[in-house]
C-alpha cells in the first residue's frame, strides 16, 4: 500500500508517517520507482508507535524498545521482560516530570490566593506600579 493508505487507515499524517520513516521507527520498502511501499505489517508497527507516544515515550526510546514489542491487536507488551528496567525507567522520568508539574501548579496557586481582586480593570494598576 501506498503512504496515502497507511496514513488512512492508522490516523496518522503522512508528515508523521515520513518522520517515523526518517527516525528509523519505519521501514517500507522502496520500489523502482521510488515509492514507499507499506505492508499490513506496518498498520500494527504505526499503532504501537502512537501507543508508545501517548505513554509519553520519546522517538528515540521507541527505537530501542520497538523491536522487542508485541501486539496482539488488543495490547501492546514487551515480548521479554528483559525491557522491563528501561520501561521502568521511563516510568520514573515520567513520574518525576509530573511531581515538577505539580510543585509549579502548586507555586502558582499561592500566587493566585495571594492576589487581591481589585475592582475595575486591573491591568491599568499593573502598569502604574513598578518593582
Amino acid at each position: 500500500m501506498r503512504i496515502g493508505e497507511l496514513a488512512q487507515r492508522t490516523g496518522v499524517s503522512v508528515r508523521s508517517l515520513r518522520y517515523y520513516e526518517e527516525t528509523g521507527l519505519l521501514t517500507p520498502v522502496r520500489r523502482p520507482s521510488g515509492y514507499r511501499e507499506y505492508r499490513e505489517d506496518d498498520i500494527r508497527t504505526v499503532r504501537a508507535i502512537r501507543v508508545m507516544l501517548a505513554a509519553g515515550l520519546g522517538t528515540g526510546t521507541i527505537a530501542e524498545l520497538l523491536p522487542c514489542m508485541v501486539d496482539d491487536g488488543q495490547v501492546l507488551a514487551a515480548a521479554c521482560s528483559g525491557l522491563l528496567p528501561d520501561l521502568n525507567r521511563e516510568r520514573e522520568r515520567i513520574n518525576d516530570a509530573v511531581a515538577e508539574l505539580l510543585a509549579a501548579r502548586d507555586v502558582l496557586d499561592s500566587i493566585i490566593d495571594a492576589t487581591a481582586p481589585t475592582s475595575g480593570n486591573g491591568a491599568d494598576a499593573c502598569r502604574a506600579s513598578s518593582w
